[in-house]
Formats: structure tokens, C-alpha cells, sequence
């Protein structure tokens, strides 16, 4: 019997940039297969043409040993393929029926069947083991409900094949654990899966057996039997990867960031920060743990000057910053590695050596009145790229070259060059591959060693644990508790996270 998804030989190029090369794998009915591999592996594209977003340049996919048409989405829907993609493809405003029966509404004659529609998806419900309400709205539900809808509105399309996309980025870790076992359930009816995800504890959990791209080849296929999070990291990479966050014991000293009171409106002019209160002394990370959406985005702009701050006071070794003046907030001594690098933290169309300035572009020895200093800015550039291990061409190359994980490294070697007092750090890892993930969280081990307070929001709960020395989980734009982090119990964090007390 031919297997449930074959893929033969399947290329694709965008330009010059080879996304795909010549990859083949197999799905069978039943099976868990894991995609693994670093950002730009070639993952995500390969999906979308298994589903029919794209259009391979060469190669052939073939389900349940039938030839799709290349870039035929609506074929493979019908010959039972659906995908559950990492950003909620949701109305907010309607139901959770509505939702689900949306573009295939039962009727009674010429009228939609409310009836029918709410027991089509109770029927659903019961048969998947994904409990939800199907007269709530899903702006109403969290977000790990609302994961249970997306994926009830795959299935509702008798899909045999079901592909996720990153599905635990935003879960927190009990909604990640009922995930995998409602896609092992899945599996056990005889779907077949296909996940990606970077998170190697979820593989081992999860997979029947794992596929590793690497510079858009697969470069392996194994078992998490055969295998540890050592060996896929490995044969991600290349080479040896330390996955233990290795730090000493902190000295903490002065209180070097203080928030009192703060309240912030986000972009919908919603309170989204609720009287937050923090204090991170020298020589400490303080993490900030919390499912996403949660006021953490808006807690970290409004401290480094990026968003006005409504009620409250932010001060850097007992000295108050300015609001909205994130120069101001720079100068009196708070560097920043924002959440998004290619809004916040480049300027694409610069140099690199431009780039790894940009807070001191007007300063000595960069500049001297109206006249950069050249010779400065690039003597800067070569020992920057040095120290960090910014693979590139040369520093005048645009930073616009650069590859995510190397971008990253250009904002975090500008910010941490500098001798300042605090480190906000806003997601540093997101989009990085397991080998720079490593280097950065060295990084930022070694800034606090050397006296800077370190503030670290991630939305991965085991970076928070692994690398702070005290969690404040946030909740409800909220902090609901801060603990010790040494001996934190991961499932009490979730809870909090989650908005439970206990």
C-alpha cells in the first residue's frame, strides 16, 4: 500500500536562494513525522507546497499515490490534506460553529442550519477529544482553546493528513502537553501528522520519527529512540551544540531598574499593563514569564521609551527615564534588544558597521560635530564581528544580508558593547537557530557576570527557567507572583501563566 504522502525529489527557489533541494520523505497513515531544522532550513516551504501554497520548481507530491497539481491548494484540501498555521487563521467576532463551518454551512432549504451546525461540531468534538463550546466567541476563549478550534476546522474536512505549523509558540506548557496528546490521538485514528517545530523536548515527546533539513537538504532521518536533543541539535547544525544553560551563582547588588505603578494602553487603547511593579538589581536576570499577549510587549516598550506610558514611573539606577524617548532612556543607561529586529532593531538598508552604531551615531569617536569618523565606525565593525561571530562578507556588506540568527547577533553585539546598566531583552531567541541560541545565551550570562541588571522576556518557559535567577510570571497585564527560580516547578509557573493561583 502506498504511503499516505509521498514527496519526490521537490525543489524550490526563490531567486538565487535554494529553499528546497531536492528533498524526498514519506508520510504514513497513522504516522508523526517531525520537521526539524534551523530558521531557514527550508521547513516552511516545504510544507506550503505539500498543501498547495506553493508551486515547486521540480519534484512530485503525491497523496495516497495519487499526483497533485503543483500550487493546486483546493485539490489537496479535497484529497483530505489540512494544515493548522502558527497565527490563527480565526474571525475573533464569530463563534466557534461559525468558525468551523465557514465556507461549508449546513442548511434547511435555503437557510443556514444553526442546529445542524452546532451539532456537526459537537460531534466533532466528541469524536477528536477537543472539548470547546460551540456557541462562545472566540475572542472570548484562550488562546489554547482557541488552538482546539483552528485544529477542529481541519478536521472538519475529513482530512487524513494534518500539518502543523509551530503549534506550541504560544501555549502554555499544560495547553502544549494536552496538544500532544490530542495530535498522538489524532494519530491513533489513523491521521497521519506532519509537525514542524524548533523545540527538541517536544520532538523527543512527540514524533514517531524525525526529519532533519539542513540549507534546504534533509540531512537525516531518525527515531527519538535512536536519538537525543544532543544528537538532533547536532545534525541540525553541524556540529556539537551545549543545550544546558550553563551560569554561575548571581551577586546581585543595587537596584539598577525600577518600575513603579505602570499602566500602559496598547495599540487598540485597551489598559493592557496593570500597575506593574518591578525592581532588577545588578548582577541578576530577572525573566518575565507569561503566555504572549499578556502586556509583556507593551511592559518592555513602555520602559525603553517606545510606547507612552499612562501612569507610572521608570527609573535606571534611581534616576527617572523620559517617556517616549527611547535616545533619553539609551543615554541614562538602558540598552534594549527589541522583539522584532527588522522594525526595531536594523536598519536594513544600512551597513552592517552602520548598524552596530546606531545608538551612537552622533557620539565620540563615531562622530565629531557635523563629520563621522570613519576610520572609527569601521575599526568598531571588525572588532564587533570578530567578538560576536557575525558570519558576513565584510561590515560594509547591508545588513539586509544577513541571515536571521546573524541580524540578531548585530543587535546584541551593538548592545552589549556598551558598558550600561541595564539589559532589556525582548525575545532574543525567537527565530534563531539552536547554535546561535547558544551563543546568545552566553551572552547574556556574561553581561550580568559583569555587573549589568538583566531583564528577560521570552515566551519560552524553559529559557526563562533555565536562564533567570528570579521569574515574575505575568498575567492579565499583571504581575501575579515572582519566584526563585532555582528548583521552580515548571507546571506552577504554567498555572500562574495560565491565570490560575495555585
Amino acid at each position: 500500500m502506498a504511503p499516505l504522502l509521498q514527496v519526490k525529489n521537490v525543489t524550490k527557489s526563490f531567486g538565487p536562494v535554494i529553499a528546497n533541494n531536492d528533498i524526498s520523505f514519506e508520510v504514513s497513515a497513522g504516522e508523526i513525522v517531525a520537521l526539524l531544522g534551523e530558521n531557514g532550513a527550508g521547513k516552511s516551504t516545504l510544507v506550503k507546497s505539500v498543501f498547495g501554497l506553493l508551486s515547486p520548481d521540480q519534484g512530485e507530491i503525491y497523496i495516497d499515490g495519487k499526483l497533485m497539481v503543483p500550487g493546486d491548494t483546493a485539490a489537496v484540501i479535497a484529497n483530505g490534506v489540512g494544515m493548522v498555521h502558527q497565527h490563527f487563521q480565526l474571525v475573533p467576532v464569530m463563534s466557534v460553529t461559525e468558525n468551523i463551518i465557514l465556507g461549508d454551512e449546513p442548511k434547511d432549504g435555503l437557510f443556514i442550519s444553526r442546529k445542524k451546525a452546532e451539532s456537526k461540531v459537537r460531534a466533532l468534538s466528541e469524536k477528536f477529544g477537543l472539548a470547546v463550546d460551540p456557541t462562545a466567541n472566540i475572542e472570548d476563549l484562550p488562546v489554547g482553546t482557541q488552538q482546539r478550534v483552528e485544529i477542529l476546522k481541519a478536521l472538519s474536512k475529513d482530512v487524513r493528513l494534518l500539518i502543523f505549523d509551530e503549534p506550541t509558540a504560544v501555549l502554555t506548557p499544560q495547553e502544549t502537553d494536552e496538544l500532544i496528546l490530542v495530535i498522538k490521538n489524532l494519530a491513533s485514528l489513523g491521521v497521519g501528522v506532519i509537525v514542524i517545530t524548533h523545540k527538541l523536548r517536544e520532538v523527543m515527546a512527540l514524533a514517531d520519527r524525525v526529519v532533519v533539513l539542513r540549507n534546504g537538504k534533509v540531512v537525516g532521518t531518525t527515531t527519538p529512540k535512536e536519538s537525543d536533543e544532543a544528537g538532533l541539535a547536532q545534525m541540525m547544525v553541524g556540529r556539537s551544540v551545549v543545550l544546558e544553560v550553563s551560569k554561575g551563582v548571581a551577586n546581585p547588588g543595587r537596584p539598577v531598574l525600577t518600575v513603579k505603578g505602570l499602566e500602559v494602553f496598547d495599540d487598540r487603547n485597551l489598559l493592557t499593563v496593570k500597575g506593574v511593579d518591578l525592581e532588577v538589581r545588578s548582577g541578576e536576570i530577572l525573566g518575565i514569564a507569561g503566555v504572549e499577549g499578556n502586556g509583556q510587549r507593551e511592559l518592555v516598550e513602555a520602559i525603553c521609551g517606545m510606547r507612552l506610558r499612562a501612569r507610572g514611573q521608570v527609573l535606571v539606577s534611581g534616576v527617572k527615564t523620559k517617556d517616549m524617548h527611547p535616545h533619553a532612556v539609551h543615554e541614562a543607561g538602558l540598552s534594549h534588544i527589541p522583539e522584532d529586529r527588522e522594525k526595531h532593531g536594523l536598519v536594513s538598508s544600512y551597513s552592517i558597521a552602520d548598524n552596530l552604531i546606531l545608538n551612537q551615531f552622533d557620539q565620540e569617536p563615531f562622530a565629531r560635530g557635523w563629520f563621522r569618523n570613519m576610520g572609527a565606525i569601521g575599526k568598531n565593525a571588525d572588532l564587533l564581528v570578530q567578538r560576536f561571530d557575525i558570519r558576513t562578507t565584510s561590515p560594509a556588506a547591508l545588513a539586509s544580508s544577513l541571515s536571521g540568527g546573524n541580524k540578531q547577533k548585530v543587535v546584541i553585539a551593538r548592545e552589549l558593547s556598551q558598558d550600561l546598566q541595564v539589559l532589556v531583552a525582548a525575545q532574543p531567541t525567537r527565530g534563531v537557530d539552536v547554535g546561535s541560541i547558544e551563543f546568545i545565551h552566553k551572552q547574556l550570562i556574561a553581561a550580568r557576570d559583569k555587573g549589568a541588571g538583566v531583564l528577560l522576556v521570552s515566551a519560552e518557559l524553559d529559557e526563562i527557567i533555565s536562564l533567570s535567577d528570579r521569574i515574575a510570571v505575568m498575567s492579565g497585564g499583571k504581575i501575579v507572583a515572582i519566584v526563585d527560580s532555582k528548583g521552580a516547578d515548571r507546571d506552577y509557573i504554567g498555572r500562574l501563566m495560565a491565570g490560575l493561583n495555585k
